[in-house]
């Protein structure tokens, strides 16, 4: 789970700045604003790929799916790639969890043999 969790973060990563660069031609909004939510967002990402295996990694990255949707009433194309973003979180999440289990198996199979 860990690896396509983290794939799909760093793949945000990227997003969440490129919104920050589209952000900053809004002249109600201050490029100091745009960078401090853009960089704790990019941060946060960032964070949760060493974080997604400990307790509550999961739902921050449920958090961050939900922020990046509703960065669409700054960025309205984020209102997309957030709904995309979230998919993939789900299936990374979804089918992650099943390939641990598959792995945990097929060790467990591997040390009967073994044994």
């Amino acid at each position: 789970m860990r690896t396509l969790c983290a794939s799909t973060l760093i793949g945000e990563f990227f997003v969440i700045g490129f919104a920050g660069l589209v952000a900053m031609k809004d002249d109600s909004l201050s490029m100091g604003t745009v960078w401090t939510v853009c960089g704790i967002l990019m941060a946060l990402s960032v964070l949760l790929c060493g974080m997604i295996t400990r307790p509550g990694g999961v739902q921050l990255g449920w958090a961050l799916q939900v922020v990046l949707i509703l960065s669409g009433f700054i960025v309205p194309v984020m209102f997309f790639l957030g709904a995309v973003f979230a998919g993939l979180w789900w299936a990374s999440v979804h089918f992650g969890r099943k390939i641990d289990e598959a792995k945990a198996k097929w060790a467990a199979q591997a040390e009967a043999q073994a044994q």
